[in-house]
């Protein structure tokens, strides 16, 4: 039996306490977590991917590779940019799994704002697999009203990231 990890949850952004929650997770042959890792830190990578990201930028300098307190901007989901923060950072390593974790906030109005949590585990398994979970807490009147479309936008939108991830990473 395997043992899986799971995200690391600050008590502000717990699954099932805010406005929209999603999970997404892939598992697959043939892949590394290192390999993955590559496509998911590095900003630069993104839009070849992921249709879904426009506008990345780091107004306080550095990237395009996130690392632990590092800010940054980008657009998704029809929103102006988000300011981003990575809060947890952690590349896989033996026995060690990779967590990259950011909020972001839309201010404005109070039917605009918007404050997220998404996180992602990625962790080699036995027999050459690859898990890669992205999980996202949304707080806010955007959040709620996603959450009420059907198909959800969110669980579809981050199902092709993880796709174009595995994707990426398998060239």
């Amino acid at each position: 039996m395997t043992t899986q990890n799971a995200i690391n949850w600050p008590e502000r952004y717990l699954p099932g306490t805010g406005d929209n929650f999603v999970s997404n997770e892939v598992i697959v042959r043939g892949l590394s977590a290192s390999a993955v890792w590559h496509y998911l830190v590095d900003t630069s990578e993104w839009e070849a991917y992921y249709d879904n990201v426009a506008d990345i930028s780091f107004p306080q300098g550095g990237g395009p590779e996130l690392k632990d307190d590092i800010h940054f901007s980008f657009g998704t989901f029809g929103f102006p940019p988000l300011d981003a923060l990575v809060v947890e950072f952690q590349a896989p390593a033996e026995g060690v799994p990779g967590r990259l974790s950011w909020t972001a906030q839309q201010d404005g109005k109070p039917e605009e704002q918007l404050d997220v949590l998404h996180a992602w585990l990625v962790e080699d398994l036995p027999g050459g697999r690859v898990r890669i979970l992205t999980q996202e807490t949304q707080i806010g009147r955007p959040a709620a009203a996603l959450a009420d479309e059907r198909p959800n936008p969110m669980l579809n939108g981050h199902q092709a990231w993880l796709e174009g991830l595995v994707g990426a990473a398998a060239k």
